[in-house]
């Protein structure tokens, strides 16, 4: 029977229902998020061979890392919605040749000019790649497996972004700074021939829209889409609660009477691969419409990770276990947010991931800059009661919002 027949009898949406996204494709797909965020975030344990070389003060240096972040930025508002206008293949195809071309003019840059130019672009199309490949992944899936496909993908980007200070360093000190970047771009250039070869063909229904109304039509979503703005608004909170630990645990390691290096405080960050792990179990239980209730599980764990994170100074044993809940509830309650608005509106995808991610970025330096307002009054302590504070608004938030969402699960 064909499939306009099956149809008939209500056969065939079960049977596309049905079609699974292989394991090794969904591996893929979070091997080239991790190598794809990766290239946002080498930078930073390389301002000093930057400064070195460039000639630039301490103070300025900064700015690279500035630089980077505002492309990622302009990512999200500008890049990322095309996907919901272009084939999605070719279109991560040519950011990826584009990327490979602004790797190289970092490595070659001569001049502070170059290098932050090139940096901007890395920012730009590493942050297009990185959340159109967790796009076209979802869109790929069928939804009774979506959770699973984002989450495994979302880990390749956690595990990308955590050794990335870890590799840029190893290779700068074998090498130099400039071969992190040619490193990079051989990766890339290497994930490119593969993704062509691999990558579905297939292409986005068309949205009948310019470029200008796709744009606008994000204002929409943000505007008329209930569960994008309650799962946004906890997203915020709980990469608020993240960023505050991130920002303000330097500031304590880094001083008496602990003097931790910076490479042993960066190392810190690899525990949190547990979380990336776990992510895809996630994604897993949200599959099965337990996305409520696993949503209050990793809120509540994530309030509860502040009490051994405030008992850090009686030994390791309670910030590594801090960081593990912490970094475990952030990244089951991050999977759950996207496997939930994924199925808000079908050819939206690009457009509610870029939305989303937005919520991202403010949560992200909000609490970066009330972590070190909190340390300076009241030291490590006060950073930790900050922390439990918004992450039991945002449990408190999710409480108020279930209506707004839809049936409870």
């Amino acid at each position: 029977m064909t499939c306009q027949q099956l149809s008939a009898a209500g056969v065939c949406a079960k049977a596309n229902a049905a079609i699974s996204v292989p394991g090794w494709m969904v591996w893929l797909f979070a091997t080239a998020c991790g190598l794809s965020v990766a290239n946002v975030y080498y930078a930073q344990p390389l301002l000093e061979a930057l400064a070195t070389d460039f000639g630039l003060t301490a103070g300025v240096i900064g700015i690279v890392v500035t630089v980077t972040q505002a492309g990622s930025a302009f990512a999200l508002l500008l890049l990322v919605p095309l996907g919901d206008m272009l084939d999605r293949r070719r279109l991560l195809l040519v950011q990826l040749a584009a990327l490979v071309l602004a790797l190289v003019l970092v490595a070659a840059a001569a001049a502070p000019l170059y290098l932050l130019l090139g940096m901007f672009f890395v920012g730009l199309l590493g942050t297009a790649m990185t959340q159109g490949l967790i796009a076209y992944a979802a869109t790929i899936a069928a939804p009774n497996e979506r959770g699973r496909v984002v989450g495994t993908t979302q880990a390749g980007v956690l595990v990308g972004l955590l050794s990335a200070r870890v590799l840029a360093g190893a290779i700068a000190d074998i090498s130099s700074w400039r071969m992190v970047y040619l490193v990079s771009a051989s990766l890339m250039l290497l994930l490119g021939l593969v993704l062509l070869r691999i990558l579905p063909r297939r292409h986005t229904p068309a949205t009948g829209l310019s470029y200008l109304q796709l744009l606008a039509s994000m204002g929409r979503l943000m505007w008329q889409e209930r569960v994008l703005q309650v799962r946004g608004v906890i997203a915020m909170l709980m990469f608020a609660a993240l960023s505050i630990f991130w920002s303000a645990v330097v500031l304590s390691l880094s001083t008496a009477p602990y003097h931790y290096s910076k490479t042993a405080i960066g190392a810190l960050g690899l525990i949190g691969v547990v979380g990336a792990l776990a992510a895809g179990r996630a994604g897993h239980w949200a599959d099965q419409g337990w996305g409520q209730r696993t949503s209050a599980a990793a809120l509540l764990l994530l309030l509860l990770s502040w009490l051994p994170l405030a008992l850090m100074h009686y030994g390791w044993v309670f910030l590594i276990l801090g960081i593990v809940l912490l970094d475990l509830a952030g990244q089951a309650i991050h999977v759950t947010n996207q496997s939930m608005i994924f199925n808000v509106q079908e050819g939206s995808s690009s457009r509610l991931v870029g939305c989303y991610m937005m919520f991202y970025a403010v949560g992200s330096g909000l609490g970066a800059i009330a972590a070190t307002k909190a340390f300076a009054l009241g030291g490590w302590s006060a950073v930790c009661l900050l922390g439990a504070m918004v992450s039991g608004l945002a449990l408190l938030f999710w409480y108020v919002s279930r209506p707004l969402q839809g049936r409870p699960s």
